[in-house]
């Protein structure tokens, strides 16, 4: 999944694709060709904030 920013009417709006096709265009939904891929760093924090004990949050000992 990414997620692009219209230059022209300045919309965001997301693309699944897979990664061999992240850098082709991605037109907007309402048709402007003037877009750009934001970086997103959802993936990565997703992964690295997890404790390293497992079990989310209350597994690591972080809920009241």
């Amino acid at each position: 999944m990414y997620e692009y920013r219209c230059k022209s009417c300045e919309s965001t709006f997301e693309v699944n694709r897979p990664m061999s096709a992240s850098g082709d265009p991605a037109p907007c939904p309402a048709g402007h060709e003037d877009t750009v891929k934001l970086l997103s760093m959802a993936g990565i924090a997703g992964t690295a904030a997890a404790p390293a004990g497992g079990g989310g949050c209350c597994g690591g000992g972080c809920c009241g």
